[in-house]
Protein backbone atom coordinates (compact mmCIF):
# COMPACT_ATOMS: atom_id res chain seq x y z
CA UNK A 1 0.00 0.00 0.00
CA UNK A 2 1.42 3.39 -0.97
CA UNK A 3 1.35 6.41 1.31
CA UNK A 4 -1.07 8.14 -1.07
CA UNK A 5 -3.53 5.25 -1.08
CA UNK A 6 -3.31 4.94 2.70
CA UNK A 7 -4.08 8.65 3.08
CA UNK A 8 -7.02 8.31 0.69
CA UNK A 9 -8.35 5.36 2.65
CA UNK A 10 -8.02 7.26 5.94
CA UNK A 11 -9.94 10.19 4.47
CA UNK A 12 -12.77 7.94 3.32
CA UNK A 13 -12.90 6.24 6.73
CA UNK A 14 -13.05 9.55 8.60
CA UNK A 15 -15.79 10.91 6.34
CA UNK A 16 -17.72 7.68 6.69
CA UNK A 17 -17.51 7.62 10.51
CA UNK A 18 -18.60 11.26 10.73
CA UNK A 19 -21.49 10.71 8.30
CA UNK A 20 -22.76 7.69 10.21
CA UNK A 21 -22.37 9.33 13.63
CA UNK A 22 -24.25 12.50 12.66
CA UNK A 23 -26.72 10.59 10.48
CA UNK A 24 -27.72 8.30 13.34
CA UNK A 25 -27.85 11.10 15.88
CA UNK A 26 -30.25 13.18 13.80
CA UNK A 27 -31.97 10.40 11.83
CA UNK A 28 -32.56 7.90 14.59
CA UNK A 29 -33.05 10.70 17.12
CA UNK A 30 -35.91 12.20 15.11
CA UNK A 31 -37.33 8.73 14.48
CA UNK A 32 -37.37 7.79 18.16
CA UNK A 33 -38.84 11.17 19.09
CA UNK A 34 -41.67 10.72 16.59
CA UNK A 35 -42.30 7.15 17.76
CA UNK A 36 -42.42 8.39 21.36
CA UNK A 37 -44.95 11.12 20.57
CA UNK A 38 -47.16 8.74 18.60
CA UNK A 39 -46.96 6.07 21.32
CA UNK A 40 -48.07 8.56 23.98
CA UNK A 41 -51.10 9.46 21.90
CA UNK A 42 -51.96 5.83 21.15
CA UNK A 43 -51.61 4.79 24.79
CA UNK A 44 -54.92 6.53 25.35
CA UNK A 45 -56.63 4.11 22.95
CA UNK A 46 -57.69 0.70 24.23
CA UNK A 47 -57.15 -2.76 22.77
CA UNK A 48 -55.07 -4.37 20.09
CA UNK A 49 -55.88 -1.68 17.54
CA UNK A 50 -53.66 0.82 19.32
CA UNK A 51 -50.81 -1.71 19.45
CA UNK A 52 -51.03 -2.34 15.71
CA UNK A 53 -51.21 1.37 14.95
CA UNK A 54 -48.09 1.95 17.06
CA UNK A 55 -46.33 -0.84 15.17
CA UNK A 56 -47.25 0.65 11.79
CA UNK A 57 -46.21 4.13 12.91
CA UNK A 58 -42.85 2.87 14.20
CA UNK A 59 -42.09 1.12 10.92
CA UNK A 60 -43.12 4.14 8.86
CA UNK A 61 -41.01 6.45 11.04
CA UNK A 62 -37.98 4.36 10.10
CA UNK A 63 -38.04 6.15 6.75
CA UNK A 64 -36.70 9.25 8.52
CA UNK A 65 -33.59 7.47 9.75
CA UNK A 66 -33.10 5.69 6.43
CA UNK A 67 -33.30 8.93 4.47
CA UNK A 68 -30.93 10.94 6.63
CA UNK A 69 -28.43 8.10 7.06
CA UNK A 70 -28.67 7.02 3.42
CA UNK A 71 -27.97 10.49 2.06
CA UNK A 72 -25.20 11.05 4.63
CA UNK A 73 -23.51 7.78 3.68
CA UNK A 74 -23.75 8.56 -0.02
CA UNK A 75 -22.16 11.97 0.53
CA UNK A 76 -19.26 10.31 2.37
CA UNK A 77 -18.64 7.54 -0.15
CA UNK A 78 -19.49 9.19 -3.48
CA UNK A 79 -15.97 10.47 -4.36
CA UNK A 80 -14.69 6.89 -4.08
CA UNK A 81 -17.75 5.20 -5.62
CA UNK A 82 -18.79 7.54 -8.46
CA UNK A 83 -20.82 4.83 -10.21
CA UNK A 84 -23.28 4.59 -7.28
CA UNK A 85 -26.12 7.06 -7.66
CA UNK A 86 -27.61 8.87 -4.67
CA UNK A 87 -31.16 7.69 -5.39
CA UNK A 88 -30.24 4.00 -5.61
CA UNK A 89 -28.22 4.10 -2.38
CA UNK A 90 -31.08 5.86 -0.62
CA UNK A 91 -33.64 3.37 -1.89
CA UNK A 92 -31.42 0.46 -0.84
CA UNK A 93 -30.99 1.97 2.62
CA UNK A 94 -34.72 2.68 2.88
CA UNK A 95 -35.72 -0.85 1.90
CA UNK A 96 -33.31 -2.43 4.37
CA UNK A 97 -34.34 -0.09 7.17
CA UNK A 98 -38.07 -0.68 6.75
CA UNK A 99 -37.63 -4.47 6.78
CA UNK A 100 -35.33 -4.19 9.81
CA UNK A 101 -37.91 -2.06 11.63
CA UNK A 102 -40.62 -4.63 10.92
CA UNK A 103 -38.46 -7.44 12.31
CA UNK A 104 -37.20 -5.33 15.20
CA UNK A 105 -40.59 -4.16 16.46
CA UNK A 106 -42.43 -7.42 15.79
CA UNK A 107 -41.42 -9.24 19.02
CA UNK A 108 -42.39 -6.35 21.31
CA UNK A 109 -45.61 -5.86 19.35
CA UNK A 110 -46.57 -9.51 19.77
CA UNK A 111 -45.78 -9.28 23.49
CA UNK A 112 -47.91 -6.15 23.79
CA UNK A 113 -50.77 -7.85 21.96
CA UNK A 114 -50.54 -10.80 24.33
CA UNK A 115 -50.44 -8.51 27.36
CA UNK A 116 -53.41 -6.55 26.01
CA UNK A 117 -55.44 -9.72 25.57
CA UNK A 118 -54.66 -11.03 29.07
CA UNK A 119 -54.42 -7.60 30.74
CA UNK A 120 -51.05 -8.66 32.17
CA UNK A 121 -48.19 -6.15 32.23
CA UNK A 122 -45.05 -7.08 30.29
CA UNK A 123 -42.11 -7.82 32.61
CA UNK A 124 -38.85 -6.17 31.59
CA UNK A 125 -35.78 -8.47 31.66
CA UNK A 126 -32.55 -7.51 33.49
CA UNK A 127 -30.34 -4.91 31.81
CA UNK A 128 -27.60 -7.42 31.01
CA UNK A 129 -30.11 -9.60 29.18
CA UNK A 130 -31.47 -6.56 27.34
CA UNK A 131 -27.99 -5.61 26.12
CA UNK A 132 -27.20 -9.16 25.00
CA UNK A 133 -30.50 -9.30 23.14
CA UNK A 134 -29.69 -5.90 21.63
CA UNK A 135 -26.40 -7.28 20.30
CA UNK A 136 -28.22 -10.21 18.72
CA UNK A 137 -30.85 -7.89 17.30
CA UNK A 138 -28.09 -5.69 15.92
CA UNK A 139 -26.42 -8.63 14.17
CA UNK A 140 -29.68 -9.68 12.50
CA UNK A 141 -30.63 -6.08 11.76
CA UNK A 142 -27.20 -5.42 10.26
CA UNK A 143 -27.66 -8.24 7.79
CA UNK A 144 -31.10 -6.94 6.80
CA UNK A 145 -29.99 -3.32 6.60
CA UNK A 146 -27.01 -4.10 4.38
CA UNK A 147 -28.60 -6.62 2.02
CA UNK A 148 -30.01 -4.11 -0.45
CA UNK A 149 -26.85 -1.99 -0.16
CA UNK A 150 -24.81 -5.08 -1.04
CA UNK A 151 -26.96 -5.49 -4.15
CA UNK A 152 -25.93 -1.98 -5.20
CA UNK A 153 -22.25 -2.46 -4.33
CA UNK A 154 -21.91 -5.79 -6.11
CA UNK A 155 -22.19 -4.15 -9.52
CA UNK A 156 -18.86 -2.37 -9.13
CA UNK A 157 -17.03 -4.04 -6.23
CA UNK A 158 -15.24 -7.37 -6.07
CA UNK A 159 -16.49 -9.69 -3.29
CA UNK A 160 -19.07 -7.16 -2.16
CA UNK A 161 -20.72 -9.88 -0.04
CA UNK A 162 -18.27 -8.94 2.71
CA UNK A 163 -20.41 -5.86 3.30
CA UNK A 164 -23.00 -8.08 5.03
CA UNK A 165 -20.85 -9.57 7.83
CA UNK A 166 -19.19 -6.18 8.32
CA UNK A 167 -22.60 -4.65 9.00
CA UNK A 168 -23.60 -7.53 11.26
CA UNK A 169 -20.51 -7.00 13.39
CA UNK A 170 -20.94 -3.22 13.36
CA UNK A 171 -24.55 -3.27 14.51
CA UNK A 172 -23.92 -6.03 17.07
CA UNK A 173 -21.54 -3.53 18.70
CA UNK A 174 -23.63 -0.42 18.11
CA UNK A 175 -27.11 -1.58 19.09
CA UNK A 176 -26.30 -2.16 22.80
CA UNK A 177 -25.04 1.43 22.97
CA UNK A 178 -28.45 2.64 21.78
CA UNK A 179 -30.33 0.45 24.25
CA UNK A 180 -28.03 1.56 27.07
CA UNK A 181 -28.67 5.19 26.14
CA UNK A 182 -32.43 4.67 26.19
CA UNK A 183 -32.23 3.08 29.65
CA UNK A 184 -30.13 5.93 31.05
CA UNK A 185 -32.30 8.58 29.39
CA UNK A 186 -35.44 7.24 31.08
CA UNK A 187 -33.72 7.66 34.46
CA UNK A 188 -32.94 11.34 33.93
CA UNK A 189 -34.83 13.82 36.04
CA UNK A 190 -35.28 16.50 33.38
CA UNK A 191 -36.35 16.18 29.73
CA UNK A 192 -33.34 18.15 28.49
CA UNK A 193 -31.04 15.73 30.30
CA UNK A 194 -32.72 12.78 28.60
CA UNK A 195 -32.35 14.48 25.22
CA UNK A 196 -28.63 15.11 25.78
CA UNK A 197 -28.05 11.52 26.91
CA UNK A 198 -29.85 10.12 23.87
CA UNK A 199 -28.05 12.46 21.49
CA UNK A 200 -24.68 11.40 22.92
CA UNK A 201 -25.61 7.71 22.83
CA UNK A 202 -26.82 7.89 19.22
CA UNK A 203 -23.74 9.85 18.16
CA UNK A 204 -21.52 7.25 19.85
CA UNK A 205 -23.46 4.33 18.38
CA UNK A 206 -23.27 5.80 14.88
CA UNK A 207 -19.54 6.35 15.28
CA UNK A 208 -19.00 2.78 16.49
CA UNK A 209 -21.03 1.34 13.63
CA UNK A 210 -19.35 3.56 11.04
CA UNK A 211 -15.88 2.83 12.38
CA UNK A 212 -16.39 -0.93 12.07
CA UNK A 213 -18.01 -1.27 8.67
CA UNK A 214 -16.03 1.73 7.45
CA UNK A 215 -12.92 -0.47 7.53
CA UNK A 216 -14.60 -2.81 5.07
CA UNK A 217 -15.78 0.08 2.90
CA UNK A 218 -12.19 1.27 2.53
CA UNK A 219 -11.17 -2.23 1.39
CA UNK A 220 -14.03 -2.39 -1.07
CA UNK A 221 -13.09 1.02 -2.47
CA UNK A 222 -9.63 -0.31 -3.30
CA UNK A 223 -11.05 -3.39 -5.04
CA UNK A 224 -13.53 -1.80 -7.41
CA UNK A 225 -13.85 -3.20 -10.89
CA UNK A 226 -15.72 -2.19 -14.00
CA UNK A 227 -18.32 -4.73 -15.12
Amino acid sequence: MTAASAATGDRLWRRWVAANALGEMFGLGLTLALIGVISLRLDELPGAGAVMLAFAAAVAAGAIEATIVGFSQWWAMHPWFPAIMRREWWLATLLGALIAYVLGYLPSTLMSLSASATETPVAEPPQVVVLLLAAGLGAVGGAVLSFAQWWVLRRSVVRAWRWLPANMLAWAAGMPVIFWGIDVAFKMGQPWQAVLVMAAALLAAGAVVGAIHGVMLVRLAKEQTVR
